[in-house]
């Protein structure tokens, strides 16, 4: 990538820290503007996670990871134009002994060769939970031999207590990882971290090396704090209807029966028209138009009729009036819901359930922003005043306003309003599916996925950020085959909402 396309998003950046949204960077023979770019890239990311004093001691961890992953991918094809075996012992000693001296004499064509075989060093960074996450990859396996020697060196940096004491130390010269590790320990060290929080190993076809840093225990009690009191101040936001909470209950009642259900939700007519326009939409492609709401329990479920009641509701109490902001979001939330349906339609059709909660946990994902969009200025002074008083610094509540924590802010709401756990974990996690439990994890992912379907279309986010273990529960093998998907369904939902922009105009 030339020097002059590399430009720092800083927007792009933020989004992805306060999303759980890994940021990538990708290179194969790592030239000084890549360098420079990866740590003007860390810089920006650990100021806006609160940070910043983090910057020096993780940069050099940086340095030393990626270097080490670019001498690794140098050692491979030093060995494959020897003819050496990098996993015979004594191929391996013998390589050794002449590698170092060899390459630097010709460092441009082994790295050409580099690049000419794909060998490549992935840089990632993610927010995850309460932990900063900072992983170098490059896609070469580390062998035994390299991770025998690797460890040693690790098990020794732990007596040392200060630089000084591991240079007087006979450190091996042949490896370069030796005494760069031994410094990256003490790095740890110096930001109260122990060597648990790194670790190197073979995945896949790759070698990974991650330090994980608990992010600052102040940072997360402020964001607690702060979510509380938001929680705990919108006053103005009432309590779920009254005539859905009675239809859920006839719901959930075993003894109830369907025209039973079906004659409550019609005495409400704006509720029973919205209820048969969202059954009716392409997104249930049912076999034929339903004209009534007793057909519609019947063909949905009670399942289905139950979550479409949460979704109605809460529409009622957050919906569009007349805010951008507010309609922006529920836009996208409209397009996720159509995405999680389809693509638990498609993809899991055998998960029972999962059509309806995947439809709904896409349509409320993103209630915590949309809670946040219409918060009353008086109720923002009064927050700002509590966090003055609280000692809460003023840029935790900037984060908050951004977005950040706007998941378990809408989890929280819904909990409050007493949604099925389901949903409760689909709007929790939409961001971070890897933090949840099995119990829940079929939608959550589905959620997940639609959500990043969106950012993908929108440019927001690249493949390579997205969770590897969702792409591999869903099939998704290629970035290729991934596009095409999303561009059938971003097809769909254009059509879907042409023809609902047709029929609302005959009425």
């Amino acid at each position: 990538m030339p020097a002059s396309e590399l430009v720092v998003d800083v927007a792009k950046i933020k989004k992805a820290a306060h999303n759980a949204i890994a940021l990538n960077i990708l290179t194969y023979t790592l030239p000084h503007d890549i360098e420079v770019y990866m740590e003007e890239v860390l810089d920006v990311f650990l100021n806006e996670l609160g940070q910043k004093k983090l910057k020096d001691y993780l940069i050099y961890c940086l340095r030393e990871l990626t270097v080490n992953a670019k001498k690794a991918n140098t050692k491979r094809v030093y060995f494959e134009s020897r003819g050496l075996d990098i996993n015979n012992n004594e191929n391996y000693e013998s390589g050794m002994e002449t590698f170092k001296q060899d390459t630097l004499e010709n460092i441009g064509w082994y790295l050409q060769k580099q690049k000419e075989k794909g060998y490549y060093v992935k840089v990632i960074f993610q927010a995850k939970g309460s932990n900063i996450m900072l992983e170098v990859r490059n896609n070469v396996e580390i062998n035994k031999t390299e991770y025998l020697r690797i460890h040693d060196k690790l098990a020794r940096s732990r007596k040392y207590t200060s630089l000084e004491e591991a240079l007087s130390q006979v450190l091996d010269p042949s490896e370069g990882a030796g005494l760069g590790l031994v410094i990256l320990v003490l790095m740890l060290k110096k930001i109260g971290l122990d060597e648990e929080c790194f670790d190197i190993w073979a995945e896949s076809g790759e070698t990974v090396a991650r330090i994980t840093v608990p992010v600052a225990a102040t940072k997360i009690e402020s964001v607690s704090i702060l979510t509380d009191e938001i929680v705990k101040s919108i006053t103005s936001l009432p309590q779920f209807p009254e005539n859905i909470v009675k239809i859920q209950r006839l719901i959930a009642d075993p003894n109830s029966q369907i025209v039973d259900i079906a004659r409550n939700i019609s005495t409400d007519p704006a509720m029973t028209a919205d209820l048969l326009k969202v059954v009716n939409s392409a997104a249930y492609m049912l076999s034929r138009k339903v004209d009534n709401i007793v057909d519609a329990v019947k063909m949905v479920g009670m399942r289905g009729i139950r979550n479409l009641l949460y979704s109605y509701g809460t529409l009622k109490i957050l919906g569009d009036d007349g805010n951008s902001e507010k309609k922006k979001l529920w836009d996208h939330c409209y397009r996720t819901a159509y995405y999680a349906f389809n693509l638990a339609k498609n993809f899991k059709p055998q998960v029972k359930g999962l059509l309806d909660d995947a439809y709904v946990g896409g349509m409320l994902h993103d209630m915590g922003k949309i809670i946040f969009s219409q918060v009353h200025p008086d109720l923002l002074g009064r927050i700002k005043d509590f966090c003055k008083n609280r000692g809460v610094p003023a840029d935790t509540f900037e984060d908050m306003a951004g977005g950040m924590n706007h998941a378990e802010i809408g989890a929280r709401i819904a909990e409050k309003w007493n949604f099925p756990e389901a949903l409760v974990a689909a709007i929790r996690f939409h961001h971070e599916p890897n933090l949840m439990t099995t119990d829940f994890r079929e939608v959550v992912n589905a959620v997940y996925l639609a959500n990043v379907f969106c950012e993908y279309e929108g440019g927001n986010m690249g493949f390579e950020q997205i969770e590897a273990s969702v792409l591999t529960d869903y099939g998704f093998t290629s970035e290729k085959m991934f596009k095409k998907v999303v561009d059938q369904m971003s097809e769909g939902f254009r059509m879907e909402a042409g023809r609902a922009t047709r029929e609302g105009a005959k009425k």
